[in-house]
């Protein structure tokens, strides 16, 4: 029997590749949580939230452009990639589009920041500059941060802490305790998806000279911070709670539990491809946690 080759996938399908549709729940969470900090104490504004979740999605789009065009520019995607398509490396999209459409998405960011720069003011300058250039940063530049041990760092600053205060600043005019204590267990989460990722490129990584924590420190080192990360992020909630004043409801997100042991399994022990599993439950896990989080600090 002849064997029929599959058909190449479709614009939108490769698109779709490109901005990794997985990954967006990531953007999302943070201004969930931001948002409900504010909510609870009678503070909402419906245009603050749609242009925060809007600026906060086209970042990490543009980030995942930057990704997919700077890794393939520094040769660390090869034929040897184990997660999935990068649409530069793979021939999918040419790389001047694959730029284009990452600056795109950063000036699309930036009006909306606009907007959000109007309501908050020069802070939200600052942190809307600052969380473009750490996207683009990231990967990309004469000092990429992904490549020289700092992107679980920036990681965790931007897309957690920053995201999440930033968020409630612009709801409530004013940088809170709670919304810093309820950004933790949300850093720690979406750093765990960094970790995963990391752990699985390790050996081409190092190939390519990319300085992850798991090439500079080792796989065994990448295992333990996922645990301390995950882990930590249930052992903060009675923190949110009792020191930070929310609701006692915050420790509803307890119960995506079940959901983070088999995964403190899987990157215990896999390797290579299997470890793509543990990428997409991790990021599951961040957004159930997220938002069981976001609806405990609402029903106080």
């Amino acid at each position: 029997m002849t064997k029929v080759s599959s058909a190449p996938p479709g614009p939108l399908k490769i698109w779709l590749m490109a901005i990794r549709v997985p990954t967006l729940p990531a953007a999302v969470v943070p201004v969930l949580v931001g948002s409900a900090t504010a909510l609870a104490d009678g503070r909402f504004s419906a245009l603050v939230f749609v242009a925060a979740l809007l600026a906060s999605l086209l970042i990490q789009i543009g980030t995942n452009l930057a990704n997919d065009y700077f890794d393939h520019q520094k040769g660390a995607d090869t034929a040897e990639r184990l997660g999935p398509t990068r649409v530069t490396q793979s021939g999918l999209v040419e790389p001047a589009t694959v730029r284009t459409a990452m600056l795109f998405c950063f000036g699309l960011a930036a009006l909306c920041g606009a907007c959000l720069i109007y309501v908050g003011g020069w802070p939200i300058l600052l942190i809307g500059l600052l969380s473009i250039a750490s996207g683009i940063l990231y990967t990309g530049g004469p000092f990429p941060l992904g490549y020289n041990g700092l992107g679980d760092v920036f990681t965790f600053i931007f897309f957690g802490v920053v995201a999440v205060v930033g968020t409630d600043y612009l709801h409530t005019g004013a940088f809170r305790w709670v919304a810093l204590l309820a950004s933790l267990p949300v850093s720690m989460l979406v750093t765990a998806i960094i970790v995963v990722n990391n752990l699985r490129d390790a050996p081409t990584d190092r190939k390519a000279g990319k300085r992850t924590l798991a090439v500079i420190f080792g796989e065994r080192f990448a295992r333990v911070e996922y645990a301390v990360l995950v882990l930590g992020a249930f052992l903060t909630l009675p923190v949110v709670w009792l020191w930070g004043g929310a609701s006692p409801f915050a420790l509803l997100a307890w119960l995506s539990i079940p959901l983070a042991m088999p995964l403190l399994d899987l990157i215990g022990k896999e390797r290579g491809k299997a470890l793509n599993a543990g990428l997409g439950g991790t990021g599951r896990l961040h957004m159930v946690f997220g938002a069981l989080l976001a609806l405990g600090l609402l029903l106080g």
